[in-house]
């Protein structure tokens, strides 16, 4: 592994969520619920927006206005201090250049079992087509984990060591949500964020504040 694959410098991110779950946080900070959806961006864990709290407080919002929310669910957020360490990182040229030879290695397991791939698609709500339902990515994603994780089991049994390493965060830029202002090449809803998978990347969630005047 390079030397500089390896971030081990502190970041602050925030989880948009129920208040209820911002407090169960703060308050037990090991009860950390990943996510696991077939359609994750960066596939399965723990999902943050890169220090941007108002993109974690829309997003709140804007699932208590969905259907399956639950009634009592109220917009919060909180605060997430966390490492990225060694992170497969999608703003990097070097992992970027690993998807398309696991998803050749993915396209062609499934073809030989005659199962499609996945898609990614939009919903209907969404007008600037933003294709916010990520089958494809996350399957991919999903399967670079496993065969790492395959291979460096593998390394261990017969070698009594790997230098096959698993990716503890995952980390993507995003443009979507239409322009900023008319013509503009600015996104309304760009972000860039982490999907953490190795928890104790986490190192504290914390309540955000506002600025005073001391």
């Amino acid at each position: 592994m390079d030397i500089y694959q390896s971030r081990p410098n502190l970041m602050i991110g925030f989880h948009g969520c129920d208040l209820q779950v911002r407090n169960d946080l703060v308050n037990k900070p090991d009860t950390v619920k990943i996510s696991e959806k077939s359609f994750d961006w960066l596939g399965h864990g723990f999902y943050i927006w890169e220090n941007n709290f108002e993109r974690a407080l829309s997003w709140a919002i804007q699932k208590k206005k969905r259907q399956d929310a639950p009634k009592d669910f109220q917009p919060s957020v909180v605060g997430v201090l966390y490492q990225l360490d060694y992170c497969l990182d999608f703003t990097d040229s070097h992992f970027i250049n690993l998807l398309p030879v696991y998803y050749d290695l993915f396209k062609a397991e499934l073809q030989s079992v005659g199962t499609p791939l996945p898609t990614n698609n939009d919903i209907k709500a969404d007008k600037h087509k933003d294709r916010v339902l990520r089958e494809l990515d996350c399957a991919v994603i999903e399967y670079m984990h496993k065969k790492i994780d395959e291979a460096q089991k593998a390394d261990i049994l017969n070698k009594g060591f790997s230098e096959m390493k698993r990716f503890d965060t995952v980390r993507g830029i995003f443009t979507e949500g239409g322009p900023a202002f008319e013509g503009a090449g600015i996104q309304a809803k760009n972000h860039i964020q982490i999907c953490i998978k190795n928890l104790n990347c986490i190192k504290g969630f914390f309540i955000p504040r506002k600025a005073i005047v001391f």
